[in-house]
């Protein structure tokens, strides 16, 4: 019975990365990155296991096809804690750079459009 059960940290054919800082740009970015998994465009995944180098998302993280990096403001975390745990080959989209400034964007609805515009652009 145990052997049938899901396995939740399995590859996607496009893993998402993003910042969930505390800025509200920071939390555009992390709901854009859930609102993408639940519109199929790829899984949101964990880069909080990127940084303490947790083996098995490091795995799963090299085998997967493509990679969307989505960051809140210019001093781009996601980017980075991707880079330095070795992945240079990734989408990367920044929340700053689409309009939206920090600390005068109100996470609303068509804000987080925006970025799920963006992002479905990059990954086409």
């Amino acid at each position: 019975m145990g052997d049938n059960k899901e396995n939740v940290c399995s590859a996607a054919p496009t893993l998402i990365f993003a910042c969930s800082g505390a800025a509200d740009v920071g939390a555009i970015a992390d709901i854009s990155a859930r609102k993408l998994t639940v519109e199929g465009a790829g899984k949101m995944y964990c880069l909080a296991g990127i940084g303490g180098r947790v083996a098995g998302i490091l795995k799963t993280t090299e085998e997967t096809e493509k990679i969307l990096a989505i960051d809140g403001c210019p001093l781009d975390c996601t980017k980075l804690t991707l880079e330095e745990a070795g992945f240079t080959e990734f989408e990367h989209i920044k929340v700053t750079n689409l309009g939206l400034e920090k600390g005068k964007a109100p996470v609303t609805d068509e804000n987080i459009a925006i970025v799920v515009q963006a992002a479905l652009f990059r990954l086409t």
